[in-house]
């Protein structure tokens, strides 16, 4: 009687009650957290084709002052610094330098394109950082 009487003054948590906040816990997180998982990605997806679409524009704008798009050896680095053999050039054209795709690779230019037969390709290698793969990210897909 003793015993009993000590063990309820303690209060303390039982093994067993323990371990149900634990696996009630693991049920949550596993029915919470794939909601939040794929929102950043969409994000990054996002963002990088908003920067697709911005140099999109600093090219057709090189494009005017130039009369000609940056061959692919110029590159995208002709929109931060003028080429030798263009008179009327009037950038940048970016106003932050050239950006990277949202994981840290560079775009990728090629002029003329072949995709797009009268213009220039410009693509993200996306997620996985390799050519190909269906996570691709360009200007002449649907996407």
């Amino acid at each position: 009687m003793k015993a009993r009487k000590v063990r309820q003054l303690r209060g303390g948590f039982t093994l067993i009650e323990l371990l149900l906040v634990l696996v009630i816990i693991g049920v949550l997180a596993m029915v919470i957290a794939p909601r939040f998982v794929g929102r950043s990605e969409q994000a990054r997806v996002a963002a990088t084709k908003a920067d697709i679409a911005n140099i999109e524009s600093a090219l057709d704008t090189f494009e005017v002052d130039a009369g000609r798009f940056p061959t692919s050896e110029e590159g995208l680095g002709a929109l931060i610094t003028p080429p030798a053999n263009v008179k009327a050039w009037h950038g940048p054209y970016l106003k932050r330098g050239l950006p990277t795709d949202k994981w840290n690779h560079p775009y990728n230019y090629r002029y003329p394109g072949q995709n797009n037969a009268n213009g220039y390709d410009l693509w993200s290698f996306g997620p996985d950082g390799q050519d190909g793969g269906g996570d691709d990210l360009d200007n002449w897909s649907q996407q």
